[in-house]
Parts: C-alpha cells; structure tokens; sequence
C-alpha cells in the first residue's frame, strides 16, 4: 500500500501564488508517473499537470505558463508551483501515482479513474 501526503493549499487573492507538495512513503518519483488532478465540470478528477520519471511533463492548457510540475526523487515528492491563481482555479487539488506509462497518454488528464493511489487533497481557494 502506497500513501500520498499532500500540503501547501490555502487562500490567495487573484493573481497569487501557491505551491503543493505530496510526498510519498517510497521511491514513487523515480519509478511512477505522479501528478496533480482537480475536479472539473462533469467529471470527478481531472488532469492538471504529470511528470514521469524521466522528468518529462505534461500539463492542461489551463493552467500553462502558469503551473510547474517537478519532482524531488531525494525525498519521493513531487510539486506544482502555481502561479497568476484564478478564481476558476479554486477546487481540491489531489495528487496521484501510478504506472509510467500514463504520463504519455495523449489522454492522460482523463485517466484518474486508471490512477492507483491518491492524496486526501488539499484545497485551494482563489478570491477575486
């Protein structure tokens, strides 16, 4: 059984920052495809941003050039560095982890339903 912590979400006012760590209880970001899902209209879980562990990476056009995903394989963690917040971007944010092959799916930011292990979340609020 694989365990995901993530930290770093809160309240920030349109145009701010904030940056979401998870960490995992074992080499995670060097061997899984992690990654960032929130939910959108319609569905539970979307794609925000993946990293594979090669580092390569892959993130919604929603929040490009505005988001970075990275990774520490140091400490099993992986992070988004948001930026330019947005009101639409308030939601709880889940990371996840699973089998490399998932960060090159072109349907990537659709597959949390073929993700094994999760987060809690941690909520991130904007205000306009």
């Amino acid at each position: 059984q694989v365990h995901l912590v993530e930290s770093g979400g809160g309240s920030v006012q349109t145009g701010g920052s904030l940056r979401l760590s998870c960490v995992g209880d074992s080499e995670i970001s060097s061997s899984y495809c992690t990654g960032w899902f929130r939910p959108s209209p319609g569905k539970e879980r979307e794609g925000v941003a993946v990293i594979a562990p090669d580092g390569s990476a892959n993130d919604a056009d929603s929040v490009k050039d505005r988001f970075t995903i990275s990774k520490n394989n140091a400490d099993n963690s992986w992070s988004l560095q948001m930026r330019n917040l947005q009101p639409d971007d308030t939601a709880m944010y889940y990371c996840a982890a699973d089998d490399p092959v998932k960060c090159n799916l072109k349907s990537w930011r659709y597959e949390a339903d073929h993700f094994g292990y999760w987060g809690r979340g941690t909520q991130v609020t904007v205000s306009s």
